[in-house]
């Protein structure tokens, strides 16, 4: 378990093996989720993904262009091999 101290000002500053194991870093921001009885859940802020994130993620990758029969026989195929 970590101990921080807090400053006059309310302040408090995390050591570097804390944020590396949060996986924050400069700039990057903190959530912190208020629990009854005190106690707190602090996460790294990650922001939540769209489709629009998603969308031509794999673009220049293949110039292989398949039909939307492939595409529905591929999905077909990879439901019926799921073990």
């Amino acid at each position: 378990m970590t101990t921080l101290t807090v400053t006059a000002k309310g302040q408090v500053t995390f050591r570097k093996e804390v944020l590396q194991h949060l996986g924050i870093k400069p700039g990057d921001k903190i959530e912190l989720e208020l629990l009854p009885e005190g106690c707190g859940l602090l996460k790294a802020a990650r922001p939540a993904a769209t489709i629009a994130d998603f969308v031509g993620l794999l673009a220049g990758r293949t110039t292989k262009v398949a039909s939307i029969e492939e595409i529905n026989e591929a999905a077909a195929q990879g439901w019926t091999d799921r073990r």
